[in-house]
């Protein structure tokens, strides 16, 4: 008997067992029996938990005409803007930094823009240091990882509107 209630309290204090099951007590003719009878495993769907799982809604990206990039130079605290036209340019120290398409959405064209960059460690240099898209919004996702220097999208440039009181 006491070896019946040790095993029905191990069984019952073993919450850790991947698991579940049951205990039952049949009386037959030899006395009490622990019968332990499994239950089916609850089966995780990601449907039924968590629902319906939807993305936001694409907006449509406009071309700018360029960017307005910013740049550091740890080694002396210099910042500097750099304003750039998309196939251009631009020297910031020992860095070259070619821009080949600044996009933002329709209604959000200083928080949200992102643009393709190419940074090259010198002048003539071929490898580039760093390629891709840089995200105005999020600086850190994808970012140049230079020693001295660091590099960063602030906005689109957009066309001026036009002046519509001409003479």
């Amino acid at each position: 008997m006491i070896r019946h209630t040790a095993l029905c309290a191990m069984l019952l204090a073993g919450p850790a067992m991947a698991q579940q099951i049951t205990v039952e007590t049949l009386d037959s003719e030899a006395g009490p029996q622990i019968v332990i009878v499994p239950q089916q495993p609850e089966v995780f769907t990601l449907q039924r938990d968590l629902g319906t799982v939807t993305s936001e809604v694409a907006a449509s990206a406009v071309s700018g005409q360029g960017a307005l990039l910013r740049g550091l130079d740890r080694l002396n605290g210099e910042v500097v803007d750099l304003e750039l036209d998309n196939g251009y340019s631009v020297a910031f120290g020992d860095l070259r930094v070619d821009l080949a398409e600044c996009r933002h959405p329709d209604d959000n064209a200083t928080g949200e823009a992102f643009a393709f960059l190419t940074i090259y460690d010198g002048l003539e240099a071929v490898d580039p240091l760093f390629q891709g898209w840089m995200v105005a919004s999020s600086p850190a996702l994808n970012a140049l990882d230079h020693a001295r220097f660091d590099i960063w999208v602030l906005r689109c440039k957009t066309s001026a509107p036009e002046d519509s009181a001409s003479e």
